[in-house]
């Protein structure tokens, strides 16, 4: 497992006062019963064509607060962001939170939580 920095760890600790963390099963479950809600991958462009979560969506991290309101104008949209471990997710919906959208969730363990719950991801 890698090791994050004190700093890393300050800044993911103050996003995420403003994110709200779900868990893998909170996440499917929400994405079953709205289906106007969608699961946003921020991972690097590479990580996504490594391996997502079927139907989600990629906007990098990077460029999430550039592409947003172009692909989901809507600011009471559920959005629910993932990465590789939660952390990236929780930075990217501190932005979108900060931008007006009120309902930006980030998937507690990213994609590892995904991949461990057995939740079907393309080959």
């Amino acid at each position: 497992m890698k090791q994050h920095s004190p700093a890393l760890l300050k800044i993911v600790e103050d996003a995420m006062k403003s994110v709200t963390e779900v868990t893998v099963a909170q996440t499917m479950k929400a994405l079953t019963s709205n289906p106007n809600a969608a699961l946003i991958d921020v991972r690097e462009e590479s990580e996504y064509a490594k391996g997502h979560v079927t139907g989600a969506e990629h906007i990098g991290k990077g460029v999430i607060e550039r592409d947003i309101e172009l692909l989901h104008p809507d600011p009471e949209e559920e959005l629910f962001l993932y990465c590789g471990g939660g952390f990236r997710s929780a930075l990217a919906g501190e932005a979108l939170a900060r931008m007006g959208y009120k309902k930006v969730f980030s998937v507690a363990g990213g994609w590892r939580a995904f991949v461990d719950a057995g939740v079907e991801v393309p080959q």
